[in-house]
């Protein structure tokens, strides 16, 4: 058995150590071939615990995905026919769009390929809430479509939470579907210091910075609060994935007059990160919609207090009141009420935060999601030959 992660992520070179240390967890498993994005314009090819074949990175997500619609499946035939690859794991409904029509070639050549379709958020709703569309009706129209083709030829499901686990069965009652969560380093996070200080008033946000994550919301409740406190200090760590919303967030931060009390510090690494967790005294993530909210699981991993939205799979991570706090999405009022608390109990959030870290210590491990991965590969190669 050898198989091929297919998706839009982008990966540079060297890797990471922490996509390095989980494609050698998943090389483990079997040996591994990755089809997705370089880091710029210039595509590449290298071995640094998996084979990447990486296409060049164009800013604009409809060219990338025509990239991945017509260069794909020629690197998956090209995977099953060289390499011996006999399962595809894709990100995406929309990136498996191309290892299905793979899929259906070979089929035809009498081959049998294994499709895996991952959902890692609402793909429904989700995809509007990343970037402006121009004519909502027909990209909703054809999206629908290229999820509707591929998970129409999956042979195994994987959601990252419950949530989405059952948007997948609406799509696509009959192949399994297994659950687990997206990869992150969690004992990264469990061995970071324990830098915190009780008079500690550091918010922090960390994610991609783009509209679903709801980045705005945060500003304005964090300016509610940061009028009754003057030691009040809100960081902002992610990638810009949409500048024109990067853009407006400067604009909303200085109209609202708190630009001494902000801080970007764009992308850091999970080490970096995880010493940011320890030095504030909560991590927000104001989504409007999120498969799971990794970042969440990471932060009380360093037993820092969080704040999520009611949405998705967050709740099935935050339990409300005991291992951090849930506020509806786009609730300002609320969202600064649970910021108020956090920075006026210390004592108590400290003690929020270690309910929280022993929660992650339970159900999260590097076995957990290896063993996750096995059962999704033994059932996607049980599927009946005859799925189209």
């Amino acid at each position: 058995m050898t198989v091929c992660f297919f998706s839009g992520s982008q990966y540079s070179y060297p890797l990471d150590p922490t996509a390095r240390k989980k494609f050698a967890l998943l090389g483990s498993i079997a040996p591994i071939r990755v089809v997705a994005f370089a880091d710029s314009l210039r595509p590449r090819r290298f071995v640094d615990e998996a084979c990447f074949w990486l296409l060049p990175w164009v800013p604009v997500a409809i060219v990338r995905f025509a990239l991945l619609l017509f260069i794909g499946p020629w690197l998956v035939l090209w995977c099953h026919w060289r390499h011996g690859v006999s399962i595809v794991v894709a990100q995406s409904p929309y990136d498996a769009v191309a290892p299905a029509l793979a899929k259906s070639l070979l089929r035809v050549w009498g081959r049998r390929l294994a499709l895996i379709v991952e959902n890692h958020g609402d793909f429904e709703v989700g995809i509007f809430l990343q970037r402006r569309v121009v004519s909502t009706r027909l990209y909703r129209f054809f999206m629908s479509g290229a999820a509707r083709f591929s998970l129409g030829r999956a042979d195994a499901l994987r959601g990252v939470s419950r949530a989405t686990c059952g948007q997948l069965r609406r799509w696509a009652p009959e192949p399994p579907v297994v659950a687990f969560m997206a990869w992150t380093d969690i004992e990264l996070f469990l061995a970071a210091p324990a830098e915190k200080d009780d008079g500690d008033a550091r918010v922090l946000f960390a994610g991609l910075l783009y509209p679903l994550k709801g980045v705005h919301h945060l500003l304005a409740a964090f300016a509610e609060v940061a009028t009754e406190s003057g030691a009040a200090e809100l960081v902002i760590v992610g990638r810009p994935q949409n500048k024109s919303y990067v853009t407006d967030l400067h604009r909303e931060i200085a109209r609202l007059e708190i630009g001494d009390r902000v801080r970007f510090l764009g992308e850091v690494s999970q080490k970096e990160l995880a010493r940011w967790m320890r030095r504030s005294a909560v991590l927000v993530l104001p989504s409007l919609s999120e498969g799971l909210g990794r970042v969440l699981v990471e932060a009380m991993a360093t037993a820092t207090p969080v704040i999520g939205t009611l949405v998705d799979g967050i709740p099935e991570v935050v339990r409300d009141g005991e291992t951090g706090w849930l506020v509806p999405p786009g609730d300002v009022a609320s969202l600064a009420q649970r910021l108020r608390w956090i920075l006026a109990h210390p004592q108590e959030s400290r003690e929020m935060g270690r309910r929280a870290r022993e929660t992650v210590r339970r159900l999260f491990s590097e076995e957990a999601y290896l063993q996750g991965y096995r059962d999704l590969f033994r059932a996607a190669e049980q599927t009946p030959v005859g799925r189209v």
